[in-house]
């Protein structure tokens, strides 16, 4: 599905084209004191690097969390302020809420919620962001699937330069604890790294 989705829109980040072995980690919908710092510790076990999709509500609600994502050396990337359906609102309001978020999540990343987003939309926040979208879901966030499942998932698709999405959710959080280590694990033992898209975000971090 993501290739024919990646050919339709070309504008968007759908995977990174590198041969060697890297893979692109990404956790949406966070951060939360629940889940984020067990990531995060994760991540540093294996000296691996990710990018964090963040909803600025929780950002607001949570700011140490994500000053530990940046002080950790993660890159961050804007997921609207509400979590906002952007088939379900009007332009204006999404963008209004995005434009919160980026008061406070200094970042020209943007992934839209859901993976939804409509053409007038991308057309006007490319001008100022990369859409980043994925090309690998774990649906760590599924309750019919178990985390063996989510890993059968990844384990199918992943290859170099895949962009992967898990959620730093309590939605997530059950599967997620069980997936995320073997998945480090896995890839790890097969030689690959685990890096953050810093080289597509341009705008200085801060707090």
């Amino acid at each position: 599905m993501y290739r024919w989705l990646s050919l339709l829109y070309p504008s968007l980040l759908w995977h990174v084209p590198v041969k060697e072995k890297i893979l692109y980690l990404t956790f949406d919908d966070g951060p939360i004191p629940e889940v984020t710092p067990w990531v995060l510790r994760e991540l540093s076990k294996r000296n691996a690097k990710a990018t964090f999709f963040c909803v600025g509500n929780n950002v607001k609600k949570n700011p140490e969390v994500y000053a530990q994502i940046l002080a950790e050396g993660h890159e961050v990337g804007n997921h609207t302020f509400h979590h906002l359906n952007a088939w379900k609102n009007s332009n204006q309001d999404y963008y209004t809420d995005i434009e919160l978020t980026e008061k406070i999540v200094a970042s020209s990343l943007f992934r839209p919620p859901y993976g939804k987003i409509k053409l007038s939309q991308i057309k006007t926040l490319k001008k100022r962001f990369r859409i980043v979208m994925w090309d690998v879901l774990s649906k760590d966030y599924d309750k019919d699937l178990t985390a063996e499942d989510c890993l059968k998932r990844i384990l199918r698709s992943a290859r170099p330069g895949s962009i992967v999405v898990f959620h730093d959710s309590l939605k997530a959080e059950n599967r997620l604890r069980l997936l995320l280590p073997k998945v480090l694990d896995h890839y790890q033992s097969l030689g690959y790294t685990f890096h953050s898209l810093a080289e597509f975000n341009t705008v200085q971090k801060s707090v």
